[in-house]
């Protein structure tokens, strides 16, 4: 047993030293990172794979205002797939996958494809993936039934206008302009689909200018797993869809389970970003680094909604927890994510001041329009549901989807939570959560003189605070208006 000589630090126990700046406008400064070697954000700021934060419609907004989001693992593995793949043919110049239909298929199948995936259009196909048509949800309007043949509602074939296989975004925009089209699928020499561009995603493509992109033009999106057996058919399938980066996701992220996980990952996917944590100290950067890890999560027992530090006793906290790891992680060039803990703009100021590369947000964005979770009324304001991933409900419903089937009511009472379950004032928008945060994190980096992240580590200077000073940095005395 041993006890460290010094006291672990949180946010609230410290503040950042002003030094000479010669920074004369925010605009000045760049908030670019990589949350992993590979992958490059305009905006350092991640969803948290929790199934109140973000599936796919967190993640499309997220990467959209230059950060990214995390789908989180607690549905089938189809169904994650089938999120990730939303995200993906969100955006991007090319649709690869468009979603089709057969040309026997009839009104009723079309609704539901393109509920499903969220699309306002079909490709028709024949049993050769020839293009036959076009149907889209104007056709379908004022379809009065569900039994009749898609055939006589489509844009048959003689009346569609194709682009070749391998078109440029220019000529593209060109053709749908000149041709007055809103989706232009593309086909190869015997007549078979492609791909698909659309206008509506050429115009997102310039709506959006600090929109985290693949290669393809694409928004990028994670997807995490955890340490099954199944978690790397998960991983695979996940990655099928166009996942960007794999996120192994453990509450005790230095153990062997997720060490092994991240192993067999890196040894059947090589060349996917794998994400590995949570942990609290240099020794976890260090073996999970080893592992092969491109990135880990710092952070146990931070989260608002977590208890983990009072059910087992165990964690460091956040600020220390990210400076200790920090010097591991930039010696071995293993960028850190600091999940939780994050309040504030000067909170994301500090934790990538510690040496963080990303932080990862929760519950600060599980009030917005774009989290999946419930909206009810407390005290006759709007609000909405978040909950911890290790939570009563949520590791119930977590054991009843790996069976299969629901649990014995016995078994409850064997279940200890580390999480609860909350509620979170509404907060609208996701961009805007975003926008006041970065613009937060715009004035710190001018305060500190830092025209990068990079350049906020080496220049961070960090102060303790006394009670009286805690006091003093807030409100005090003053009567708010409102």
């Amino acid at each position: 047993m041993r006890i460290r000589p010094d006291p672990g630090l949180t946010f609230d126990d410290v503040l950042l030293v002003p030094r000479h700046s010669r920074i004369t406008s925010r605009a000045q400064v760049s908030t670019h990172t990589r949350l992993t070697p590979e992958i490059v954000l305009k905006v350092p700021l991640l969803s948290a794979n929790m199934d109140t934060v973000t599936e796919a419609e967190m993640a499309i907004a997220m990467a959209r205002a230059g950060g990214l989001g995390v789908i989180h693992r607690f549905m089938t593995i189809e169904a994650q797939q089938a999120q990730v793949a939303r995200v993906k043919r969100s955006e991007g110049y090319v649709v690869e996958r468009p979603v089709t239909l057969a040309l026997d298929a009839v009104v009723g199948e079309a609704r539901r494809a393109m509920a499903e995936s969220g699309i306002g259009g079909l490709v028709i196909v024949d049993r050769e993936q020839r293009v036959a048509g076009i149907l889209t949800r104007r056709d379908l309007l004022f379809a009065p039934d569900d039994d009749l043949p898609i055939t006589g509602l489509m844009t048959p074939l003689e009346r569609l206008v194709t682009g070749p296989a391998g078109i440029d975004l220019d000529q593209a925009r060109r053709l749908l302009h000149a041709q007055r089209l809103e989706k232009l699928p593309l086909v190869d020499e015997a007549g078979r689909l492609t791909g698909l561009v659309t206008a509506q995603d050429i115009v997102k493509l310039e709506r959006y200018p600090q929109a985290t992109k693949d290669a393809k033009g694409r928004l990028r999106v994670g997807a995490a797993i955890g340490a099954r057996a199944s978690d790397l058919d998960r991983a695979r399938a996940c990655l099928d869809a166009g996942a960007d980066v794999i996120v192994v996701d453990l509450a005790h992220g230095h153990s062997e389970n997720c060490l092994e996980m991240v192993r067999q990952v890196r040894g059947a996917l090589p060349q996917v970003p794998i994400v590995g944590g949570n942990i609290a100290t240099p020794e976890g950067v260090r073996d999970l680094a080893q592992a092969g890890a491109s990135a880990v999560k710092v952070g146990v027992g931070s989260g608002s909604i977590c208890i983990t530090r009072l059910v087992t006793g165990f964690g460091v906290p956040q600020l220390t927890a990210l400076l200790e790891c920090a010097e591991v992680a930039h010696a071995l060039g293993i960028p850190l994510i600091a999940d939780g803990g994050i309040r504030t703009s000067g909170d994301l100021a500090k934790a990538l001041a510690a040496g963080a590369s990303t932080v990862m947000l929760g519950g600060m964005l599980a009030g917005t329009d774009e989290a999946p979770g419930a909206t009810v009324s407390r005290d006759g304001q709007k609000a909405k549901i978040v909950r911890g991933m290790a939570s009563l409900t949520a590791n119930i419903d977590r054991l009843q989807l790996e069976r299969g089937g629901d649990m014995d009511p016995g078994e409850w009472e064997r279940v200890v939570p580390e999480g609860i379950e909350a509620v979170v004032p509404y907060r609208g928008a996701v961009s805007d959560i975003v926008q006041q945060l970065v613009g937060g994190l715009r004035s710190a980096m001018s305060y500190a003189g830092a025209e990068t992240i990079e350049a906020l580590w080496q220049r961070a200077e960090f102060i303790r605070l006394t009670p009286a000073g805690q006091v003093e940095s807030g409100v005090h005395d003053v009567t708010r208006l409102g």
